[in-house]
């Protein structure tokens, strides 16, 4: 008998089709929902609708249970239509009438919505410290490799000096603000929808302030038609951060590609991370940074996909937004993949020194020609015609000394201070506050 079942069995074809992948996609709500319905029965136990022993012995067993989802022993059986339904079955089979008092309160509807946003939350976190591994190794490189110069390109030619340190810099700081836009989402992730029930709030009088504080959530989603509302607006404002982190990879793994060509040739891995040809013993191909490029652009088309299962919707639940679970839930998995492989690369990196000694790259130094004659006294204007000339008539002498000393250049990559923005970023995250209330919680 399912939740919602009165008199009728559905047909098979029909729950087949309604269930879908939400079995699989329950499994990582599981311990979510036993945090939630921990929340919950103790505000049910303060406004009288459970005894103090009837909370006690509710919350041993659900705290049981929390251990057995840890350790893999926890099943949806077969026939239970979800994990709402499991986490009840288990409760009533062991401890009898008292675990049917669980769902007074609440419905389906804001108990998967908190679920969600349990999840959603624990997966930001897990994503920010991987997120600032790759951002200590970009800076570490960085710094190791600030004084070896490569050529910079605008329109894919060749333009002026860089050096390893700028561009490994510049994908640190990129991270500080993809992580800016992360906490974003964790914001509007982090309000407490429970007890908005259907959508529509509950006669009971629910004490909503008291599941935030147990919860850890910074505040309520308030209106409890909003609260449902937000359901699908949550995903795609989460997606929308993911899609973030996805660009900045797949960018970096596009340059790595490129600088690996043996055209370019600036940069190098050990044969053990690169892979071979069938029929070409000598090539080393970059299967990894491909992967992360290709895994990168798909996740930028996420947010898109959630927006169109969503677009034109009305207020009120739908189950529409079931699907968005398949999209959104396995996304995190790719991403920290994503970042841990992109740092596996970038460890064992071996940089080219001495590149622009090569004669190809000499009008990179064009402009630095045109700088000193400007400091010299020469308009630029003037300048830039003489080097132009000197260019056009073969005559031009590069000057391969590079003096750039402005925040942000060569010669001042301003590391302690990007490192100084990602630290704030991530003091903005209240991390601790949750991981106390969860940890009160499990008690």
């Amino acid at each position: 008998m399912k939740l919602w079942q009165k008199d009728k069995s559905a047909l098979a074809a029909v729950e087949q089709f309604t269930i879908g992948r939400d079995r699989e996609m329950d499994a990582y709500l599981a311990p979510f929902d036993v945090l939630g319905s921990l929340a919950h029965i103790a505000m049910l136990e303060k406004i009288g609708l459970l005894t103090a022993e009837e909370l006690a012995v509710l919350q041993q067993e659900l705290k049981n249970i929390y251990t057995e989802i840890g350790d893999g022993h926890f099943v949806l059986e077969e026939g239970v239509e979800d994990i709402h339904s499991q986490v009840e079955l288990l409760l009533t089979r062991r401890l009898g009438e008292v675990g049917k008092k669980i769902h007074s309160g609440r419905s389906r509807n804001d108990q998967v919505l908190v679920d969600l946003k349990l999840f959603l939350r624990s997966e930001l976190q897990t994503l920010t410290g991987e997120v600032k591994q790759l951002f200590d190794l970009l800076q570490q490189k960085s710094e190791l490799y600030k004084d070896v110069l490569l050529p910079g390109y605008t329109h894919l030619q060749v333009a002026m000096p860089s050096s390893f340190g700028l561009w490994l810099g510049a994908y640190a700081e990129s991270l500080v603000d993809d992580l800016t836009l992360l906490q974003g989402a964790y914001k509007v992730v982090n309000k407490n929808p429970l007890g908005s029930a259907a959508g529509y709030g509950s006669s009971f009088p629910l004490d909503r302030e008291l599941t935030t504080h147990l919860l850890g959530f910074d505040t309520l989603n308030y209106n409890v038609v909003y609260a449902q509302m937000g359901r699908g607006k949550t995903e795609k404002t989460v997606a929308f951060a993911l899609a973030g982190l996805g660009a900045t990879l797949a960018r970096l793994a596009m340059d790595a590609c490129l600088f690996m060509n043996q055209n370019f040739g600036f940069i190098s891995f050990p044969d053990e991370l690169t892979t071979g040809s069938s029929i070409m013993p000598h090539k080393k191909n970059p299967d990894v940074w491909e992967l992360i490029r290709s895994y990168g652009n798909k996740l930028q088309a996420l947010p898109n996909e959630i927006a169109m299962m969503t677009t034109n919707l009305p207020s009120g639940y739908h189950r529409d937004l079931q699907l968005l679970k398949e999209n959104l839930f396995p996304a995190f998995q790719v991403l920290r993949n994503c970042l841990q492989m992109a740092g596996l690369m970038l460890g064992h990196m071996q940089v080219k020194e001495n590149i622009l000694e090569d004669e190809k790259y000499r009008y990179l130094f064009s402009v630095e020609v045109v700088n000193k004659l400007v400091l010299e006294g020469v308009p630029f204007r003037e300048a830039y015609r003489q080097v132009g000339m000197d260019i056009e008539k073969g005559t031009f002498v590069p000057q391969k000394e590079v003096h750039h000393t402005h925040a942000g250049s060569i010669g001042n990559l301003c590391t302690e201070q990007v490192k100084e923005l990602m630290e704030t970023v991530i003091k903005g995250f209240p991390f601790e506050k949750v991981e106390a209330a969860i940890s009160r919680l499990l008690q």
